[in-house]
């Protein structure tokens, strides 16, 4: 049976991990994988989860299965998170899923059945796992141009030639905010420009949002979305605990449709349980009951906002810190375009072989496609980087 199976190619992210632990060299940074760090080096539980922690242990008195849509506070709680005062509530449909890759791949197989031969439009470049997840629930995947390789910004132009092609049977992939890999986020009036042109053009709009707070604040991060869920008849989203509440290991997240109404939601609803029974049946409670009691405690929900607050902040200042480097110590503008880039990622403009010679000569480890993560950096580490970005771009 499995003679035939040809030899696996490794994660192009996770597979870095494995090679910096077996780093020998002490001077070493680990810049691929995406987890937030602090000055220690550590990826710590928050203080919010900490306190939840004891009162779940303390209070939960059972084991038993959750249902197949995860917790139900938990769906009403993070969908309060990312929609706020935005009047969809009577037509959402809301799943809690193993991660936000669960959520990516419930949609995909959502999309496979409720409308045969859909094409799904990522931005190029895009996170690593979209086009196989995509791929892997039997759809067809295009790419719309995005980052301008030369200014390290949206390449506005390019990207609304692009989706001008959009049609009916089509679904556009937006990121919701920091997007991943090249933390160039598009504008608000682009927001707004492309929820015209999926009324007018009939694309379904799709926001994956992994990262909300950790750009320009935590609603600040979804007025865009907001704004589009508000105005188009059908929208797909997927939102993540990892990074914000520090959840990586939980695999916490949502699957969210909006439909033309109340009755298309349950309709939908309904598919997505059927698809989750016939996959994973029910996603891990853990996660969810820590986000669900937190949320449900405003003095909790205060002291998770202030730590998410000082964890976006730190990005913006190590972002500052390494340019300032760059420009006090080596005379150098040729990275300032770091400090525009929001969240956790930052795309380099580096060539494969010059994030090899990062990894060779300095114990720095970055992906190929020239990705770095912001948010794996410590203060101590600037100067050494800052060093190692100027020998390598010479």
């Amino acid at each position: 049976m499995f003679s035939q199976l040809p030899e696996p190619t490794l994660d192009p992210i996770l597979s870095l991990s494995v090679a910096f632990k077996n780093d020998p060299r002490t001077e070493k940074v680990d810049l691929g994988i995406g987890v937030y760090r602090n000055s220690e080096g550590q990826t710590p539980i928050m203080k919010a989860v900490a306190q939840a922690q004891t009162i779940v242990t303390s209070e939960q008195t059972t084991k038993a299965y959750v249902g197949l849509a995860g917790c139900e506070e938990f769906n009403q709680s993070i969908a309060k998170v990312v929609f706020g005062e935005t009047p969809v509530y009577d037509r959402l449909a809301v799943i809690q899923t193993p991660g936000a890759s669960g959520a990516l791949r419930m949609l995909g197989d959502l999309m496979a059945v409720a409308q045969p031969g859909t094409t799904v439009w990522l931005s190029n470049p895009s996170y690593v796992n979209h086009k196989p997840v995509m791929e892997a629930a039997g759809l067809q995947v295009k790419y719309y141009r995005y980052f301008d390789t030369d200014t390290k910004q949206v390449n506005r132009d390019a990207m609304f030639a692009d989706l001008r092609n959009a049609g009916p049977k089509d679904v556009v992939l937006l990121h919701g905010c920091c997007h991943n890999p090249t933390g160039a986020d598009i504008a608000l009036e682009d927001w707004q420009l492309i929820t015209e042109m999926s009324v007018a053009q009939g694309f379904t709009p799709f926001v994956d949002i992994a990262y909300q707070g950790f750009g320009d604040g935590l609603e600040s991060d979804a007025y865009g979305l907001r704004y589009m869920a508000e105005r188009v008849e059908e929208m797909l989203l997927t939102t993540s605990c990892s990074k914000n509440f520090g959840l990586y290991r939980e695999r916490t997240g949502a699957a969210v449709l909006i439909a033309k109404n109340a009755a298309e939601a349950a309709n939908a609803r309904g598919k997505m349980l059927t698809l989750a029974r016939s996959t994973y049946t029910m996603p891990p409670d853990h996660g969810a009951a820590l986000v669900k009691t937190i949320l449900a405690d405003n003095h909790l929900t205060q002291v998770w906002k202030t730590e998410l607050a000082e964890m976006q902040q730190r990005l913006v200042s190590l972002r500052e810190g390494l340019c300032k480097q760059l420009n006090t110590v080596h005379s150098s503008d040729k990275f300032d375009f770091i400090i525009g880039h929001k969240g956790m990622f930052t795309v380099l403009g580096f060539t494969a072989e010059q994030m090899q010679k990062l990894r060779d000569d300095f114990g720095i480890y970055g992906v190929n496609d020239g990705r770095i993560n912001i948010a794996g950096l410590s203060e101590s580490q600037l100067p050494y980087v800052a060093n190692a970005l100027i020998t390598v771009s010479q």
